[in-house]
């Protein structure tokens, strides 16, 4: 199984996930670690980032594992907050910059390409303050520090990722109210942050395409978390439409206002008209694009980063009561029982990869098992350049070093990909790994580990101790106290 030639191999991280140093040398509070500070049992044993991986002081030993594993991608995020303490550009943190400065030359100096993303969750705490990402005022904002970012880093950085998962994000912060700011506002929050962030993001884009595009040569895109939906029974109409209102609201929500009309598919915006009419709103609770946004956010990625972890059975399941996001999608969401399964929500389903990127591929989205929603000839992702640039599988037992069945995870997930590019020309050049160490995992702390190397959390600083031998398939290591 030959990959093509200049194929990526990378792996991932996040700021709030790896870092620490939380208030060190002039950074400012992110809603995380207000979050997180709080307690409440909102976070596994009401565990913090405060330290995490302590990478933000071993910065040097977290490379060395990079070059272990011999990888030629590194995704990382750059702290909003560490970079810019109050959210905007009127102080700015050097200590901060020279950080990151020092993590992007050591990459290039070792032959590895970073992949940069400038928002993964963590808005910068006074931000939040002022409305976060319920407030359009956050658009603004957002701009400014992509304009920093690509001003300050963009000489040497040619791969930006301005928002990671908006879809998650929105969903679990600003509807649900599990993430912070963890204030629930079901029906509508979710739908109001998504709307500023397709128009931050797509803002961002005309700012790095229109100042320093034809200098700088790089590209830019947001990153898409993709949870593949199966009717769960094939020859029921019902739940083969639920599943192309699962992939709607999941994937394509976010993807067709950037990457092809700049608008929310129609099955999505019918669907929760009819739902908030149903409910007695006088008007949908999905706020709408003007003619001009829908300009603005059109066409704005220059690759699609995906995220893929598991998949789930789709069945039609009329809901009547609570307005959150499975009643407006009028879905029931379930595994095969004969999934092998880790955490609560991944289960082994690693062919469900290719056709992730087989819709991509497709050359009329939603053609491909007609699975889904087809919005008309111009309605396209146009077989797009593809970088996976999350996946992965925790270990079983957080205790164990035993990876039998993660790697056996990865080498059936590998071999999808090799037929996704190979038999189905699907047009993927970068896949990262999540992630290159264990960290903490947002709400489930430090209690699922998806690192290839280990972490021992119980110490209160951390040293890292790359192995110097090769176990099955690829290094596990420890980072500990010395």
């Amino acid at each position: 199984m030959a990959f093509p030639a200049g194929f990526g191999w990378g792996a991932s991280t996040a700021v709030y996930q790896v870092e620490g140093g939380w208030d060190a040398d002039g950074k400012g509070p992110s809603v995380w670690d207000t979050f997180t500070h709080q307690g409440g049992e909102r976070v596994f044993k009401n565990q913090t980032g405060d330290v995490a991986c302590g990478s933000y002081t071993l910065w040097e030993e977290d490379l060395k594992c990079i070059k272990q594993l011999g990888l030629t991608h590194y995704r990382f995020s750059l702290s909003w907050s560490r970079l810019l303490p109050d959210g905007t550009t009127g102080f700015i943190n050097q200590k901060g910059i020279d950080y990151y400065n020092k993590i992007i030359d050591d990459l290039l100096t070792n032959a590895v390409t970073p992949i940069v993303t400038l928002y993964h969750y963590d808005l910068p705490q006074a931000l939040e303050d002022k409305g976060g990402w319920l407030s359009e005022a956050i658009i603004e904002s957002f701009d400014k520090y992509a304009r920093f970012c690509f001003i300050t880093f963009g000489d040497r950085v040619q791969r930006w990722i301005t928002i990671n998962e908006p879809n998650v994000f929105a969903l679990l912060a600003y509807d649900f109210g599990i993430y912070p700011p963890g204030v629930p506002h079901f029906g509508t929050g979710g739908y109001q942050a998504a709307r500023n962030l397709i128009k931050a993001h797509a803002r961002s884009w005309h700012s790095y395409d229109s100042l320093f595009g034809k200098v700088q040569k790089g590209v830019v895109s947001l990153a898409i978390f993709a949870t593949w939906g199966e009717p769960a029974d094939p020859n029921s109409v019902s739940d083969q439409e639920a599943a192309k209102r699962a992939l709607a609201f999941c994937l394509d929500f976010f993807a067709k206002p950037i990457f092809t009309v700049g608008d929310y598919p129609e099955v999505v915006k019918s669907q929760i008209a009819f739902r908030s009419k149903k409910q007695g709103y006088p008007s949908s609770r999905l706020p709408e694009f003007t003619e001009e946004e829908k300009r603005m956010n059109k066409c704005t990625a220059d690759f699609f980063a995906v995220h893929y972890y598991t998949t789930r059975l789709v069945k039609y399941q009329e809901n009547k009561k609570e307005l959150v996001f499975f009643q407006d999608v009028e879905i029931q969401v379930f595994p095969d029982p004969t999934w092998i399964r880790s955490l609560d929500w991944i289960y082994v389903v690693p062919w469900e990869i290719r056709k992730v990127l087989q819709t991509l591929r497709t050359e009329i989205a939603g053609s491909f098992l007609g699975l889904c929603y087809l919005d008309g000839v111009q309605d396209t992702y146009n077989n797009p350049v593809i970088y996976i640039t999350e996946n992965g599988f925790p270990q079983g037992d957080p205790a164990s070093l035993d990876d039998t069945q993660r790697w056996e995870y990865f080498r059936q997930t590998f071999q999808e990909l090799f037929k996704a590019i190979q038999l189905d020309k699907v047009n993927c050049k970068i896949y990262c790994a999540w992630s290159l160490l264990d960290n903490f995992e947002w709400i489930q702390g430090y209690s699922s580990r998806f690192g290839f190397f280990h972490v021992d959390f119980e110490d209160p600083s951390r040293h890292l101790e790359c192995l110097t031998h090769q176990p099955r398939s690829m290094p596990r290591s420890s980072k500990t106290m010395a």
